[in-house]
C-alpha cells in the first residue's frame, strides 16, 4: 500500500517493496522503505508497531515516516510481529518472547541484505518497549533507539487494555471487573478484549516489562525519545516519562534525548489522524 506524504514536504523515495520473511514461529509480513534507487543507506531502521488496534490507527504515521527517512537515505523496515497485521499466526498464540525472536530475525535480514549496516529500532508504545528490551539484550548490536511515546509500564497498559472490556460489558448492561478477569487470565482461560483474543501468557509477560529497569542495559545505545501531547501551552513529556528520566543517574540521563511536541494522539483515534510535528522532529534526529 503507498501512501502520499503529507502536504507539503518535497522528500521523495522509492516504493515501498511488501514481502514475508521466515520468522521463528512463522512468515512475517514486512514493508522495506529503501533509500533512492542507488544510493547507499546511511543507516536502518526497523520498525515495532503498538499493541492491538493501536497498530491499525498508527499504521499511516508510521508509513509516512518511513517515506521521509528514507528519501534522507535511511532504510525503514516495517515489521508485523508473529499474530498481528499480515503475518502468519492468531493474536491468540502471540508470545512476547516470539516477538523478541521476530525483532532478532528482522534485525538480521537487514544487515544480510546490507553487510556492515548499523541497525536501529524504532518502536511506538508497547513496541518502544519491545525495542528497549531487545536493544538491552543485544547492547553492541543496535546503534540507537527511537521511541515515540513509550509504554513505561506493562502492567498498567495492560489494566488500560481490560478497561476496554469492562466498558463495553457496561455499554451491553453486564458487569465486569479488572480484578475478575485477571482471575480468568490466571485460571488459563483466554479473553477476547476489544476483538483480539489475549491469551494469559502474552498478559503475563507484558505486565511484568517495566521501562526503568531497562534503561540501564542501554550503555552503549543513544536513545531518541519523542511524545505527542495535545494539552495546551509549552509542549512537555508526560508527568510520568518526567519522573523517570529525573531519576537517571547522569551517565544514562545524557544518552536520552527526549522532546514533547504537539499533536493528536493517534494511536487512540479511529479516523486516520497524523500528527506533523512528530514526523518532523523525527527527520531532525536523523538529518
Amino acid at each position: 500500500m503507498t501512501l502520499p506524504l503529507s502536504s507539503g514536504d518535497p522528500a521523495r523515495s522509492e516504493a515501498p517493496q511488501p514481502f514475508f520473511f521466515p520468522g521463528s514461529a512463522g512468515p512475517l509480513f514486512c514493508l522495506l522503505q529503501a533509500p533512492p534507487e542507488g544510493t547507499a543507506p546511511r543507516g536502518a531502521l526497523l520498525y515495532l508497531p503498538p499493541f492491538a488496534e493501536e497498530a491499525n490507527r498508527s499504521r499511516r504515521m508510521a508509513v509516512l515516516q518511513a517515506r521521509r527517512l528514507a528519501a534522507r537515505g535511511w532504510a525503514v523496515l516495517l515489521l508485523d510481529p508473529y499474530g498481528t497485521g499480515d503475518s502468519s499466526g492468531g493474536f491468540h498464540e502471540a508470545r512476547w518472547e516470539i516477538w523478541q525472536a521476530d525483532v532478532e530475525a528482522a534485525a538480521a535480514w537487514l544487515t544480510t541484505r546490507w553487510p556492515g549496516i548499523a541497525v536501529s529500532l524504532w518502536g511506538l508504545r508497547l513496541g518502544a518497549l519491545l525495542a528497549a528490551e531487545v536493544a538491552g539484550r543485544h547492547p553492541a548490536r543496535f546503534a540507537r533507539l527511537l521511541l515515540w511515546q513509550p509504554v513505561l509500564r506493562g502492567d498498567q497498559f495492560m489494566s488500560q487494555f481490560l478497561r476496554l472490556r469492562i466498558a463495553a460489558a457496561m455499554a451491553a448492561g453486564e458487569k465486569e471487573s479488572g480484578e475478575a478477569l485477571r482471575g480468568r487470565l490466571a485460571a488459563g482461560e483466554t479473553l477476547e478484549v476489544a476483538g483480539y483474543e489475549l491469551a494469559p501468557p502474552l498478559v503475563a509477560a507484558i505486565e511484568s516489562r517495566r521501562f526503568d529497569t531497562l534503561l540501564p542495559a542501554l550503555s552503549d545505545c543513544r536513545i531518541d525519545w519523542l511524545e505527542v501531547t495535545s494539552a495546551e501551552g509549552e509542549p512537555a513529556p508526560a508527568p510520568a516519562s518526567q519522573r523517570l528520566l529525573e531519576a537517571l543517574p547522569d551517565d544514562t540521563a545524557g544518552r536520552v534525548n527526549c522532546r514533547a511536541v504537539a499533536g493528536a494522539p493517534f494511536w487512540t483515534i479511529q479516523e486516520i489522524t497524523l500528527a506533523p510535528a512528530l514526523l518532523d522532529a523525527t527527520d531532525a534526529r536523523f538529518e
